[in-house]
């Protein structure tokens, strides 16, 4: 396209200021602005901004009233029959290489005080492994089980794993991956892509630019792994996408999950069983409020449909009230982002698409003064970035379901600095050690006190294989990387 055309395709959409410099930049610098302006959907911009203003402002306004889930549309995993029913049939559909994993990975650890993308981090365990690795590990625990228990050869069940990095978060993944030798996973199984960006906008929805031929951008929210999914995974082969490749494998079924939380479990096959048996189209998982006050937004009904409901649209009496069958909180579906989807329904996602609104963020965006071509930096916020929510698809699921896990058991995220006293690398590094030492006292034995034991994912996934254990009484800390390994801490 020549500049003269993209230029005046941008002043037809009200966007011309963006050429402001053209005629001073440097012929490269022409066509690295070029390059940007050709690739980006303009006119998408606007109707997201408009749409975006209006759901705003829409939602200012609205009255719909929000009730707990209904009953039949939730169950928990206090029931151990139910949950070795699910189990079984989650671990079935494993077996038969119809499930693949989807990790929300574009975050940096920025206020953990890293750079690196946030899965490379070690909260301090006694092995240093990162977060990456013992979701990996938990991906090889379960292959091999699902091959012991429906008696599959050895290396034949194959969970792929898809990791959605963002702009800074490619490069140094990948990286991390391959001097990792993948964690012990065949990297053919690992696919990495990349979340979308949408321009930062002034209030007033105009595209601003953080140098004289370049326009700022923010990544698109984690709710950019619909749109991401559909984008070809190389520029040289356009018709290979997420969605494509987990069609040619056959998968039916997708766990998506967060990075951050070290307890999570990936490809959880009792999440997977329930979420089949009741023939969701997309499910969630979440775990019961701490307390009324939590600030955690929940999963809820707001009219007739599902959504996610912020802690600070529920009044002190909605967050207070009981379930006067069983005491517990009425709004207590705490969401973690952690989902389950067919890939029917993944596939069906761009139809409503266009009727979820992006949710505004104002922020102070470091910009170029138009007139004068200096960098600002506001002290104040000055524009907005655009963001969808992983969640915003929840209000068009026909079929939709949730499980209530344990919080102990299944969350633990990694939010905060060092030192923060809540959602730190201590208590990640607390909660793990924890759980490893509940798993050897339910296999019967006896941990002394302020003894550390850190079991391999690739030891045991959810606590099971410990039976070796029962009536042993552990008195020396130590790494489990194999099941003989124990005998000697005890």
């Amino acid at each position: 396209m020549s500049s003269s055309t993209l230029r005046a395709r941008y002043e037809a959409a009200g966007q011309g200021h963006l050429f402001k410099f053209w005629d001073i930049l440097s012929p490269s610098e022409q066509t690295t602005l070029a390059d940007q302006l050709e690739a980006l959907d303009i006119e998408r911009v606007n109707r997201i901004y408009k749409k975006a203003v209006t759901a705003e402002a829409e939602a200012a306004d609205a009255h719909d009233p929000i009730a707990p889930l209904p009953k039949e549309s939730t169950d928990s995993v206090k029931s151990e029959e139910k949950e070795k029913e699910w189990r079984a049939i989650g671990l079935e559909a494993i077996a038969n290489g119809s499930v693949g994993v989807l990790l929300m990975a574009g975050g940096q650890g920025t206020r953990l005080g890293s750079s690196a993308p946030k899965g490379c981090y070690d909260i301090g365990l006694p092995s240093h492994k990162p977060l990456f690795q013992f979701q990996a590990e938990r991906i090889a625990r379960l292959q091999t089980l699902a091959e012991q228990e429906f008696s599959k050869p050895a290396g034949t069940v194959i969970i792929p794993w898809y990791v959605m990095t963002s702009g800074p978060t490619r490069g140094p993944t990948a990286d991390f991956f391959a001097k990792n030798s993948y964690f012990g996973l065949s990297p053919k199984n690992i696919i990495l892509f990349e979340q979308g960006t949408l321009p930062c906008l002034t209030m007033e929805g105009k595209v601003l630019l953080d140098t004289p031929s370049h326009v700022a951008v923010a990544p698109d929210g984690n709710g950019g792994l619909y749109a991401a999914t559909r984008a070809p995974l190389s520029p040289t082969d356009k018709s290979h996408s997420v969605l494509t490749d987990l069609a040619k494998r056959k998968i039916l079924y997708v766990h998506v999950y967060g990075v951050d939380n070290c307890l999570v479990r990936v490809a959880d096959p009792v999440f997977l069983g329930y979420s089949i048996k009741k023939q969701a189209d997309c499910a969630a998982k979440v775990v019961p409020k701490a307390s009324p006050t939590e600030s955690v937004g929940v999963i809820a009904c707001r009219g007739d449909k599902f959504s996610v409901v912020e802690y600070s649209e529920i009044s002190k009496e909605q967050a207070e009230r009981r379930d006067p069958e069983t005491g517990e909180l009425a709004f207590r579906a705490g969401n973690i982002v952690n989902h389950f989807y067919t890939t029917t329904y993944l596939n069906k996602v761009e139809v409503f698409e266009g009727e979820m609104a992006f949710h505004i963020a104002r922020k102070k965006i470091p910009h170029v003064d138009l007139e004068t071509g200096a960098l600002v930096k506001p002290t104040k916020p000055n524009g907005m970035k655009l963001e969808m929510f992983v969640f915003d698809v929840f209000p068009f699921t026909e079929r939709f379901s949730v499980l209530e896990v344990v919080r102990e058991d299944e969350f633990s995220p990694l939010k905060n600095a060092p030192g923060t006293g809540s959602d730190d690398p201590e208590t990640s590094r607390r909660d793990f050690l924890a759980q490893h030492k509940r798993f050897l006292e339910k296999a019967g034995a006896t941990v002394k006190d302020g003894v550390e034991i850190e079991i391999s994912p690739l030891v045991s996934y959810a606590g099971e294989g410990l039976q070796s254990v029962k009536g042993k009484t552990f008195t020396k800390s130590g790494v489990v990387g194999q099941l003989e390994e124990l005998d000697a801490l005890s």
